[in-house]
Formats: structure tokens, sequence, C-alpha cells
């Protein structure tokens, strides 16, 4: 039990540093006016992080992007990133392991199918929360004019369509290949040492 902790605490570390790099390394940055939004791929990392380890990997995913925030001239956003995030975690978490069963469902189809639905899912949220959160974010809390803050959210609407579609693509390229190395190895959170062997003959 103790080196299960310590697993998921290293996985969890892992996949913040994941969401860090995800954000600051791989980023376009975009001007708009005084303002500023990002084309990037944290995103993927937020997912991946609660396919794998449900809400807690969620919240590595968020702190991780909203460290990125904090050191790269974003530093306004932060805690609307951390929360919009968040809720990309969760989402991600019922969508795979309430609805789909993530954990009963070990062929890789099976897998990418609930990547592939959970991401679009979560992401697809947070297409329609990220300029709406904003618009309130940059109106009622810095005071920015209305019809400015409207202007700025439809234009980070755009950038945050891109960014669904891109780190679902890369949700549905990487975690086929994670989810089978992490069987192979013996470290899927979820799975006994008896369900890994069953997981590497169905995979």
């Amino acid at each position: 039990m103790e080196h299960k902790k310590i697993l998921q605490l290293t996985q969890c570390a892992l996949i913040a540093a994941l969401a860090y790099v995800g954000f600051q390394f791989l980023r376009i940055d975009i001007p708009v006016g005084t303002e500023r939004t990002a084309i990037h791929l944290g995103n993927t990392f937020v997912v991946i992080g609660a396919l794998l380890l449900g809400g807690w990997g969620g919240f590595a995913g968020a702190m991780g992007l909203t460290m990125a925030d904090l050191t790269s001239g974003y530093i306004t956003s932060a805690p609307k990133t951390f929360l919009l995030k968040l809720a990309i975690g969760l989402i991600t978490t019922l969508v795979a392991r309430r609805f789909f069963h993530i954990e009963k469902e070990p062929g890789i189809k099976a897998q990418t199918r609930i990547a592939l639905c959970a991401s679009a899912a979560s992401l697809g949220c947070n297409v329609i929360l990220d300029p709406l959160f904003g618009y309130f974010y940059k109106a009622y809390i810095f005071g920015i004019p209305q019809d400015l803050s409207a202007a700025l959210s439809k234009i980070g609407s755009a950038t945050t369509l891109v960014n669904a579609v891109a780190s679902t693509v890369m949700v549905f390229l990487l975690w086929p290949a994670l989810y089978t190395a992490l069987a192979r190895s013996g470290k899927l959170p979820w799975a006994s040492a008896d369900e890994h062997d069953d997981i590497v003959k169905i995979s």
C-alpha cells in the first residue's frame, strides 16, 4: 500500500511537470492588443493525468499549468487557469470512470475510445467555459470595459478551440502507448499484479 501511494505521488508530480512543459515550452503566444493568448499542449497532460489518476491527476495537471502561468508572464491568468484546468480534470474523470469505467476496459481499442470521448467532453466544455469565465474575469475582477472584455473573450475562444482540438488529438495518440507501457511495467494505479498480467495478454 505504501509503495502504491509513493507511485501515485510520483505520477502526480510527473503529470504536473509535463503540463508545465506543455505550456512553457510548447506554446505559441498570440498578442491581442495589450493582452495575449496562447496556443499550447498543456491541456493534453491534464486529461492524461485524469485518465490515469482520476481527480488527483487532474489536480496535478492544473497545478502544473498554474505554475506555468506564474512563471511565463501570464500571472494574472493563474487563478482562472487553475479553476478551468481543474474542471477539465474533473470532467475527464467523471466521463472516463463513472460513464465508461476505464478501469474495467483493458483492451487498447476500448481504452482509446474512452480516452477520446473523455478528452472531447472535457475539452469541449472548456471551449464554452473559458471565454465565459474569461469575460467575467476581465470585466468584473480587472475592470476592463465590457465591450473590450467581450471582444477579447471571442478572440480567446478561437485559441481555446484550437487548443482543444490539438490536445484531443495528442491524447488520442499518446494514451494507448502510455497505457500499454504502464500495464507491461505493472504501474497502472488501478490494477493489481494479476490484473496487469491479464491486461498485457489482452493488449
